[in-house]
């Protein structure tokens, strides 16, 4: 899986798809719960780097002592909105506003997309903003349809 960073606005963000085969509607469903999970997690915070106690320990997590207060000190990391995802042929695009979210997010995804195309639909590349000139962007899609407030 080829990965690729192209012009980026994390308010303002396609992350753009490209499979091997035409993906089935089974394979359709994978990817759009892989957006709208990963989406959830960011509405709710979870990809916020200045609270990662956990990642910081390392290995031997026995007895950790959690911070809870880090929690409260550390500023807000939100994702704001979704759009649809949209399938054309061999490729898929999404709309994202990436709020605040960190960009361990993106990381997150594209370890989640990697393991996809492992094991259940195999993708060509993933791409991370920019456009595409063979499809071009219609500005009315880059609004949420995921409300979750």
């Amino acid at each position: 899986m080829d990965i690729q960073f192209r012009e980026f606005d994390p308010f303002n963000v396609w992350i753009w798809l490209e499979f091997s085969t035409v993906p089935g509607h089974v394979e359709q469903q994978y990817i759009e719960e892989v957006f709208d999970s990963w989406f959830f997690l960011g509405k709710l915070g979870g990809f916020n780097a200045e609270n990662t106690q956990v990642q910081e320990v390392g290995l031997d997590l026995s007895y950790m002592e959690y911070d809870g207060d880090n929690l409260d000190r550390s500023m807000m990391a939100l994702m704001h909105n979704m759009g649809e995802v949209e399938f054309e042929g061999l490729r898929a695009r999404c709309w994202f506003d990436l709020g605040t979210s960190d960009a361990i997010a993106l990381d997150v995804l594209l370890n989640a997309l990697a393991q996809l195309s492992r094991e259940f639909l195999e993708l060509r590349r993933v791409s991370i903003g920019g456009e595409d000139e063979d499809w071009p962007i219609d500005p009315s899609k880059c609004t949420s349809n995921q409300d979750f407030d």
